[in-house]
């Protein structure tokens, strides 16, 4: 099934990109990588979640909050490729998490990009990735997700 149809029946739509908050690309090609700079849980240029996971926010809220900064990420992807299919894998998935002291789940948080690229890709989703804790993030968002991906010839 191609990964357009996925997002369709996991009743996701694309919008547009979010628009860049400071000095940077959203996404970098260099031969057959694309490297999608950090995203997180803003739909129409506002934050669907804000806080510290463990404080203001569950598990499950910064699981969700992963998941929209991975939607985020496809948005990306979509407008510079022009279509998910061109994606050959998702190599690499770096995930940070706004996280309150003693909060060590980071890794279940991270989970809701990681969930969403096999779901979306199937095999070609499962990647290598790293999920870390920070104390703070811009804005108070409680996640950033960054990925690297390897483009079809």
């Amino acid at each position: 099934m191609k990964p357009e149809q996925r997002l369709n029946e996991l009743g996701i739509t694309l919008e547009s990109p979010p628009e860049p908050v400071a000095n940077y690309q959203p996404a970098v090609q260099t031969g057959n990588l694309l490297f999608i700079s950090g995203q997180s849980c803003i739909v129409n240029n506002l934050a669907r979640f804000n806080g510290k996971v463990g404080r203001e926010l569950t598990l499950e809220e910064g699981y969700q909050a992963a998941r929209l900064a991975a939607v985020n990420c496809l948005s990306i992807i979509k407008d510079v490729l022009g279509s998910l299919e061109r994606v050959q894998k998702v190599v690499k998935l770096f995930g940070i998490v706004n996280s309150a002291p003693g909060f060590n789940e980071q890794p279940r948080v991270i989970n809701g990009a990681s969930d969403l690229m096999v779901q979306v890709f199937g095999e070609a989703g499962a990647h290598a990735r790293t999920a870390v804790g920070t104390n703070e993030l811009p804005d108070n968002l409680p996640v950033e997700v960054e990925m690297i991906i390897e483009v079809k010839a």
